[in-house]
């Protein structure tokens, strides 16, 4: 699924954001991201997506090479990915119901299927009284979970998100990961990034600490 060998990203600027990442990621894996702000987490993520290109070393998510010059093929890919961003990019004066079918519009599905669709992933996330509520009258924890859905309502083979439980108390910011996690399956990976490190303890998965723009990897239990 994906599969980084030697990987570095140098910005513009001459900041050396991440050097030597060699890493694997299979089918149903759940994954951890941790680190400081500005260790790199938000900049590997930014290469599974296609954000930015490796600047160094090769990089492969679901078979495609990631590099610079493969615009068509980058935006094919993302169609396989479900982002979750820190910055929920949600449209307001649109219902919750609503921003999850934006999201749609690109894989040409039937407006009803749609429809239908959409209100089960908001279902799946606890917020099926919430379908028609403009999302300017949601809380924070409740935006959150119309991103999650908006990203699962795809059916994404890879899963990614950026710091979900970043500005939720402790009971708010478990049941976001136990969101998350639940939508892993035998084909779809989950890769979380996270400063809550005490939320997560325990729990079989890989474990990827990036310092200073280089990983370790740990993998405890069936991950």
């Amino acid at each position: 699924m994906i599969e980084a060998k030697e990987v570095a990203l140098t910005y513009g600027d001459g900041t050396k954001a991440l050097k030597n990442v060699n890493l694997t990621v299979q089918p149903g894996e759940l994954v951890y991201i941790t680190g400081h702000s500005g260790s790199g987490k938000t900049s590997l993520l930014k290469l599974l997506m296609g954000i930015e290109a490796p600047t160094a070393g090769k990089l492969t998510v679901l078979g495609q090479r990631m590099r610079k010059g493969n615009d068509r093929k980058l935006r094919k890919l993302r169609r396989k990915i479900g982002p979750v961003f820190q910055e929920f990019k949600l449209i307001e004066r649109r219902t919750a119901l609503e921003n999850v079918m934006v999201g749609m519009r690109i894989l040409g599905i039937p407006p009803r299927r749609m429809k239908q669709e959409a209100a089960e992933a908001l279902k799946k996330v606890g917020l099926e009284h919430r379908l028609h509520t403009p999302v300017e009258h949601l809380s924070w924890g409740e935006a959150q979970r119309v991103a999650i859905a908006r990203a699962v309502v795809r059916k994404p083979v890879l899963l990614i998100a950026d710091e979900p439980t970043g500005n939720l108390d402790h009971d708010n910011a478990l049941n976001i990961l136990d969101i998350l996690t639940s939508f892993r399956d035998e084909k779809t990976a989950v890769i979380i990034t996270t400063h809550a490190t005490h939320l997560i303890e325990g729990q079989a998965a890989t474990y990827i600490r990036v310092k200073e723009g280089e990983i370790t990897i740990e993998r405890r239990g069936e991950a």
